[in-house]
């Protein structure tokens, strides 16, 4: 139980609670060198970034921690959590596409938009670029795209509202399993881990996949505990939506043992009878799709085993990186407590929450992607770990010094070190282009020394942020420079963007008679030199624009310079 105290004598561990977290980003900092995450290193994001502005502006994070734990939200929790989380994700709104797996799920989602439903899974694989994707979440993308148009904000209304429902979800798994407050706790935990933050605006995978996994424990605890034929079938639903989310997921399905086993051990028929239908009716589902496909399913799986698999070996990130910089500090010492506390209770339970965290060392999974769908578990344990703090009011406040700190962290450090990633010239450029005049625009894309990125993945990015009609000759485009040797991209983590298809809508516009409103070349540096034919291409038109932002840290680069045929004017 919860012991109360009077302000008088929780004032000394409120103010030690303050101190550790103005000092954690300190002492982080100073041992910046251990973290080696591939997108958002600290080493990285602190460049040009004074140290002290960012300790001053911790200081009143401090006190808005310090006045929101004194509000109960009692009666409010779920909406709470759900429209801050909402607003937090909205935040993040003006990043870029950073990641070039962006360009796949983006031409995938497209073909939906333009040639529909039967011709998405008809197609998927065949002239659909699938690597190893599976389709449920550029399916939901290409629906978006087709119901709405082709906007990002409806995608990114779309994963900031998944990953609202999965902040909510936390807190009911919380609830479900212990407390009201264990719940809660768990959910405002979700926004003390920054990288996760950053990852809520990008057309990916991983926070989809977040929400489905989370989803499908809640439905199956739901099953459980009240049965029903709508918890029992919503439940099969979210298994065949895990499962064609990512294959990495696959081996997550596991965790359904657990709960069932947890509670077999109060009365083992019920969960058995109601697990077998789940069951029956998930495999009745997923093999229907498989079946259909089932040589192509067969196909990735041995690619995964013999690419993938032995790859995140080498694509992976220190445990340090992960759990002590992209993940507050806070969050993985409570969940490393609640390993001793739920030990000490012996409850069973608990193995729900940490199974899933547990197979990510045993397996040694070294790639912050691959644990971001299971981030709500951690923040479960962590909320789990906190509940030893019997005095509610300190625990309260450490819960919101965790996320009101990781805030200032996300969006004073990590996103101006993202805005000037050179992909943002890729949308800088599409607006650009849409102030233009004109209807239809050629792509040119030149090589990119030392660098693994196949140039025309840009295409599809630039696609994403402009309404206007393009045109890419991929055949023209990738005689600019010389292939990598097959033997140097085979264990490439990049090895997929050589794998590029021209859609048949890039390759439509070239065929067009006429000459095109303007011309984009995208290049590595401005000012590199232009192969003949794109030079010949360029006569006749004058150089309007240069986008040249860049971090000065990644060889691949996309600088943007747009050519106006002579006479154009710009929209009003």
């Amino acid at each position: 139980m919860d012991t109360e105290r009077t302000s008088l004598n929780t004032t000394p561990y409120l103010l030690a609670v303050s101190f550790f977290t103005l000092a954690a980003p300190v002492v982080l900092y100073s041992l910046r060198f251990l973290d080696d995450n591939r997108l958002t290193r600290w080493p990285w994001v602190f460049t040009g970034v004074e140290p002290a502005r960012i300790l001053l502006l911790l200081i009143p994070a401090v006190m808005i921690a310090y006045a929101m734990s004194r509000v109960s939200f009692s009666g409010y929790r779920p909406v709470f959590i759900f429209i801050s989380a909402f607003a937090v994700a909205s935040v993040f709104w003006s990043e870029p596409e950073v990641i070039v797996d962006t360009s796949r799920y983006f031409t995938q989602a497209k073909h939906l938009e333009l040639f529909g439903v039967r011709y998405f899974f008809n197609e998927w694989g065949e002239s659909i670029l699938a690597w190893t994707d599976l389709p449920l979440i550029p399916f939901l993308y290409g629906v978006i795209l087709k119901l709405f148009g082709e906007n990002r904000l409806y995608v990114q209304v779309f994963t900031a509202l998944l990953f609202s429902t999965t902040a909510v979800l936390t807190y009911l798994v919380g609830r479900i399993l212990w407390d009201e407050d264990t719940g809660f706790n768990a959910g405002v935990l979700m926004f003390g881990m920054p990288y996760l933050l950053i990852q809520t605006p990008f057309m990916m995978v991983d926070v989809p996949t977040m929400f489905f996994m989370t989803f499908m424990v809640f439905t199956f605890l739901m099953a459980m505990e009240h049965g029903g034929a709508l918890w029992i079938v919503s439940s099969a639903a979210a298994i065949f939506f895990v499962v064609f989310c990512k294959y990495s997921t696959w081996p997550m399905l596991s965790v359904l043992l657990v709960i069932l086993a947890v509670y077999m051990r109060r009365d083992w028929k019920g969960p058995l009878a109601k697990s077998t239908v789940i069951a029956l009716l998930a495999v009745l589902f997923i093999g229907t799709v498989i079946l259909l496909k089932l040589d192509f399913f067969v196909g990735q799986i041995k690619f995964l085993f013999s690419y993938q698999v032995p790859g995140l070996k080498r694509w992976g990130e220190r445990f340090t990186s992960t759990f002590l910089f992209q993940i507050h500090p806070f969050i993985s010492a409570a969940a490393l407590f609640s390993l001793y506390a739920a030990l000490r209770r012996r409850d069973p339970k608990y193995l729900i929450v940490c199974y899933l965290i547990l197979l990510v060392f045993l397996f040694q999974v070294r790639r912050i992607r691959y644990v971001i769908p299971l981030m709500p578990m951690l923040a479960l344990m962590a909320a789990y770990g906190l509940r030893e703090i019997r005095l509610k009011d300190v625990r309260r406040f450490i819960v919101f010094c965790i996320a009101a700190s990781s805030l200032v962290l996300a969006v004073s450090v990590y996103l101006p070190f993202l805005q000037r990633y050179s992909t943002v010239n890729l949308r800088e450029a599409g607006r650009y282009l849409d102030s233009l005049d004109i209807r239809e625009i050629e792509v040119f894309t030149l090589p990119q020394k030392r660098s693994f990125v196949n140039p025309a993945v840009a295409v599809p990015i630039l696609d994403l942020f402009t309404d206007k009609e393009i045109a890419y000759d991929y055949e023209v485009n990738r005689k600019f420079g010389r292939p990598i040797p097959a033997e140097r991209l085979k264990k490439s983590s990049l090895r997929f963007t050589w794998l590029y298809k021209n859609p048949v809508y890039y390759r439509s516009g070239v065929e067009r008679p006429g000459r095109p409103g303007a011309v984009v070349v995208i290049s590595q540096r401005v000012g590199q030199p232009l192969p003949d034919y794109v030079r010949r291409k360029v006569r006749g038109y004058r150089r309007s624009r240069v986008f040249s932002s860049a971090t000065g840290i990644f060889r691949y680069r996309t600088m943007v310079t747009v050519y106006e045929r002579r006479g154009r004017a710009v929209k009003d």
